[in-house]
């Protein structure tokens, strides 16, 4: 098998995956991730940097890119930070057509690669056409701005949901992993509260986002079997998150809740849920090509 190139990107795909995703040749998303791939470039390198079990995780993506038709896959087991400054490892990014990030710890994974000579390195290779990839931990890291912890029975109290830095890749929105399947709505409404601004996205588990650039924001489109959730509070109207204390719960009016499945969509910028017909415009609209 041949990866099909779905589109003529300007810049790199940007694929966010809520984790547990299906790992085989016939998943949907692993179908479509690997389609983006320049189509001169079949080369994969899966970054284990999150996991605590890498040379556990690292062969079942191995065998799915083979079989998806990867020329080379090409394990970057960085564990350290002056592994992010290895010029071998920065080597063969820059040759890679696709880089996927696997799950793990989100901050394990911003620790070793914030501000490092390699993450620099994928930033590039995304603007020069690599798909750039992420399930769970990894997926969870590539906006601007990331949850790292909270747990979800408590998340809907003042400063329950712990903030950092993430790999930036995308703004304006925080992401949010295996979010049905571990009750994490709260955790997004947290968010909102305290940063109206940024638009939650929950991913589901076996199910993904490909964020495209909008004129005004990320486009956000649903690929997989499984959910995408975006919560919106950019139309909060009260809370008493200025006034509660650290541990109390909170009050929030008016916090708009999307369901998304396959093919439907979310525009960021104009804070509106996309049709598929709707999803096809927006993409053409910002001038990205797709089949």
């Amino acid at each position: 098998m041949t990866a099909t190139n779905e589109g003529s990107l300007s810049i790199g795909a940007l694929i966010a995956i809520g984790g547990a995703e299906d790992k085989t040749s016939d998943s949907e998303i692993m179908k479509r991730l690997f389609s983006y791939a320049p189509p001169d470039n079949a080369k994969v390198g899966v970054l284990t940097t999150a996991s605590g079990i890498p040379d556990e995780v690292y062969p079942q993506y191995e065998t799915v890119f083979e079989e998806l038709g990867a020329t080379e896959v090409i394990h970057l087991n960085v564990r350290k930070r002056e592994d992010a400054r290895d010029s071998a490892t920065i080597d063969a990014v820059r040759s890679c057509g696709t880089i996927f990030i696997t799950g793990g710890d989100q901050l394990r994974l911003t620790h070793v690669l914030g501000g490092s000579p390699l993450l620099e390195a994928i930033r590039k290779r995304r603007t020069e056409g690599a798909v750039v990839a992420g399930t769970s931990a990894g997926a969870a890291a590539m906006s601007a701005t990331m949850i790292y912890n909270g747990a979800a029975a408590d998340a809907l109290k003042k400063g329950a949901v712990n903030m950092s830095a993430g790999l930036g890749f995308v703004e304006g929105i925080v992401i949010d992993s295996h979010f049905l399947e571990r009750g994490r709505f709260t955790r997004l409404m947290e968010v909102g509260a305290t940063n109206p601004e940024y638009t939650g996205v929950g991913i589901g588990e076996d199910a993904a986002v490909i964020l495209y650039p909008g004129s005004r924001g990320p486009i956000l489109e649903a690929i997989g079997p499984g959910h995408i959730i975006v919560v919106d509070s950019s139309d909060l109207r009260s809370s008493n998150v200025t006034d509660a204390h650290n541990g109390d719960p909170l009050a929030l009016e008016h916090v708009i809740m999307h369901a998304l499945t396959s093919g439907h969509g979310f525009d960021v910028g104009t804070r509106r849920f996309l049709q598929p017909d709707e999803v096809d415009r927006a993409k053409r609209d910002a001038r990205i090509a797709d089949s």
